[in-house]
């Protein structure tokens, strides 16, 4: 069979990686088309120049210095991100006389097309070009019968030139060697093939590309396929998709110990509280709007506060508004501020509002359920445009504010009733956060009334310690007031108490009475003793109680307000204690 013979040249040419070679002096012996077209400079005036030259930082002297292949180097030129696999370039003697780099634009090898365009060897220079090749290297002619095979594709796939030189890719298929070829779909298609291929013999994962070579009179006279593996590629890809899965877990625990570091007056006993300080952490990490709902009382600007320290914008501004305590006919221009002149009384210079005092920082808007309706389109407006306009004036202001909501209302039922607009609604409930009150989280109540109890000792200078009987009406007590109301009660407690020891007696006339109807249940202490100890005595009492007139831990813990878990962890714990006395 007639082989028709090519210009060297114009088969580099073809090859759509850049391809440079240079001889032991460093000068360019060969450069393709691609590479010159890199280089920004006609191929003929490229010849016989220096590659360091024309190519800094190319590394191919080094290649000559050294004689060892250096594949997948990056390289940087002219701002583009070079994959280059530089070789040394042997004569049949084996001995040294150039070096030869093929390089590729990193930023295209999403569109995997980095396949060599190549016809049979024409001369003894271009198959020792062929031979150095990192990349696996395919030549067949216009018919598909196997040209040449470098030694770098017997390397990939495992098999030797002996055994395809001549042959057919379709006899190759159908006698196993390939599930596919992407020789024979160029041949089909007439067009450049790209397609993943996982090779049998070697495992490894490889890049395929078929190029066709088109003679004057447009008929394929040769298919250059070019072989990449990239099995360690997939897997580096895969490692980076793990570290990156792994640094976003380790980003969510670093801000909830950041959170807890900051706020060591946080009481989480609970696992409703939990929960909250779970979900709050990580809606800190992001910008959504979060909406915080719950009785008053119960603690919800501290969960803002958690928000806000978790997140990017923790050392920016945050700006509390209280938009139920300004009055309506002000509320307008304390949020979005006032140019010169907008009104009787108004400062001469204007006034920026609230919304631009808190650029690039976060805005809590309590009790936003105050806010009247006709200022509910101007809040909308912020939060979907992120830009307000200053009473009195035209121009837009464009803002970065993180915005946080907090109401004790049912805004659902606000909706229904016409007081709160849907549309405004829908943009705040972004991400509800609802606070229980602490009638539903008894768990937390010891340990608030111990953190109340240290820091007004520590305000006042003083030592007090609460009665257990005392502790076990706070706990049993059902707090319409929430934690403030809780807090309230401790600090006058602490107050006006005369004794260190705070008996029942100081306690309001509403908690007096509270627990009264079991009368056996109190607790002895002998003078006074650690606060922790006396709550567990509280503890202790009220849950063997619970067990002895319930029954089951299931039924004890609805009693007593808890997950059935929470007993069954206290009730060992008792128990483990009283084993080891």
């Amino acid at each position: 069979m007639a082989v028709k013979s090519i210009d060297l040249q114009t088969v580099l040419d073809s090859v759509y990686n850049g391809i440079v070679a240079c001889d032991t002096d460093g000068r360019i012996i060969l450069i393709n088309e691609s590479a010159a077209r890199v280089a920004g400079q006609p191929k003929d005036k490229l010849m016989g120049a220096r590659v360091d030259q024309v190519f800094p930082n190319t590394g191919l002297l080094e290649i000559i210095r050294t004689g060892e292949n250096r594949p997948h180097q990056r390289l940087n030129f002219q701002g583009r991100l070079l994959l280059s696999n530089r070789s040394p370039i042997r004569n049949a003697d084996g001995e040294l006389v150039g070096a030869i780099g093929v390089f590729q634009d990193n930023s295209e090898l999403e569109s995997m097309t980095h396949a060599f365009k190549e016809e049979k060897k024409v001369a003894e220079e271009l198959q020792d070009i062929i031979e150095s090749s990192y990349d696996g290297m395919w030549i067949t002619d216009g018919q598909g019968y196997t040209l040449h095979v470098n030694s770098a594709y017997e390397r990939i796939s495992g098999m030797k030139k002996e055994e395809v030189l001549g042959k057919h890719m379709q006899e190759l298929v159908d006698k196993g060697y390939f599930s596919d070829s992407v020789t024979l779909h160029v041949l089909e298609k007439k067009e450049r093939v790209t397609m993943m291929h996982e090779i049998r013999k070697t495992g490894k994962r490889a890049l395929i590309t078929g190029n066709p070579i088109f003679d004057e009179n447009g008929e394929i006279v040769r298919v250059v396929t070019n072989v990449r593996d990239i099995t360690e590629l997939l897997n580096l890809k895969q490692d980076l998709e793990d570290k990156a899965k792994q640094a976003a877990r380790y980003q969510n625990e670093l801000a909830q110990l950041r959170s807890k570091s900051i706020y060591d007056d946080i009481v989480v006993e609970s696992p409703q509280m939990r929960h909250i300080f779970d979900l709050a952490t990580w809606v800190g990490q992001v910008d959504s709007t979060v909406l915080i709902l719950g009785e008053s009382g119960v603690g919800k600007e501290v969960v803002t506060q958690i928000v806000v320290r978790s997140s990017e914008r923790r050392d920016e501004p945050f700006i509390k508004v209280n938009c139920g305590a300004i009055p309506e006919n002000l509320l307008e221009s304390e949020l979005f501020g006032y140019e010169k002149g907008s009104f009787t009384g108004a400062d001469k210079k204007g006034k920026p509002g609230m919304f631009e005092l808190a650029h690039k920082g976060t805005i809590l808007l309590d009790e936003v359920a105050e806010i009247p309706l006709n200022l509910q389109v101007k809040l909308l407006r912020a939060i979907q445009e992120q830009e307000i306009i200053r009473v009195g004036g035209t121009k837009p202001l464009k803002l970065d504010v993180r915005i946080i909501a907090a109401t004790n209302r049912d805004l659902d039922e606000l909706v229904r009733t016409g007081q709160f607009r849907e549309d405004l609604f829908y943009r705040l409930n972004v991400i509800p956060i609802t606070v229980p009150p602490l009638r539903e989280r008894r768990e937390d109540i010891p340990a608030l009334i111990e953190l109340f109890l240290c820091k007004y000792n520590e305000k006042y200078r003083l030592n007090k310690t609460l009665a257990p009987e005392t502790v076990e009406r706070l706990v049993s007590y059902d707090w319409p007031g929430n934690v403030r109301e809780l807090q309230n009660i401790v600090e006058r407690m602490v107050v006006l108490s005369r004794d260190d020891e705070v008996g029942p007696d100081a306690l309001p006339l509403q908690l007096k009475s509270v627990g009264k109807t079991d009368a056996d249940f109190h607790v002895d202490v002998s003078g006074v003793v650690p606060l922790k100890d006396a709550l567990f005595e509280v503890e202790k009492k009220l849950v063997v109680k619970a067990l002895q007139k319930y029954g089951t831990t299931r039924r004890a813990a609805e009693a007593l307000g808890v997950d059935q878990s929470t007993v069954v962890r206290k009730y060992q714990r008792i128990r483990e204690l009283e084993a080891g006395m």
